[in-house]
């Protein structure tokens, strides 16, 4: 008979292994409407003279979380979307908010995410696949920043 202690290790080691693999919190909330975020969006945008950044994405998207990640931790990269965007996360997992997507010229034709960015009145001035911000196995903050300067006001 094995001793229960031997067992212990291997088992301890394996759930610490599968933990790591946990699936990220959403980012995306799939019962929100894309029209009513962007709507909101557009009316703090004119009010504090900010541009509208829409990321369009999915919670299942690895990328996704990768890019809002890099919105989180990185220092100059956060600072530059509170003070120059409205940040609105656009759901278009299993095709929700596709009248969203239509509008805006169907920019998840790119992969997710993809980026629109819009100026207050809603006109829409680049849309953005975000493959060339990336880096390894992330997006390039200095890439990020650069075009976040490039469409900031």
């Amino acid at each position: 008979m094995i001793p229960l202690r031997t067992l212990l290790a291997p088992l301890a080691f394996l759930l610490l292994a599968c933990s790591s693999f946990a699936k990220p919190a959403d980012i995306y909330d799939e019962q929100l409407v894309g029209t009513e975020q962007i709507k909101a969006a557009l009316e703090i945008a004119k009010a504090e003279d900010k541009r509208v950044l829409l990321q369009f994405g999915a919670n299942w998207c690895v990328w996704c979380h990768r890019l809002h990640e890099l919105y989180q931790s990185d220092s100059e990269v956060k600072t530059k979307l509170d003070s120059d965007y409205v940040l609105v996360l656009v759901d278009v997992n299993k095709g929700n908010n596709a009248e969203v997507n239509e509008r805006y010229g169907k920019p998840t034709q790119h992969g997710l995410p993809v980026i629109v960015i819009l100026d207050s009145d809603g006109a829409q001035l680049v849309t953005q696949e975000t493959g060339a911000l990336e880096s390894g196995q992330g997006h390039d903050p200095a890439k990020v920043m650069a075009f976040l300067e490039k469409w900031s006001l």
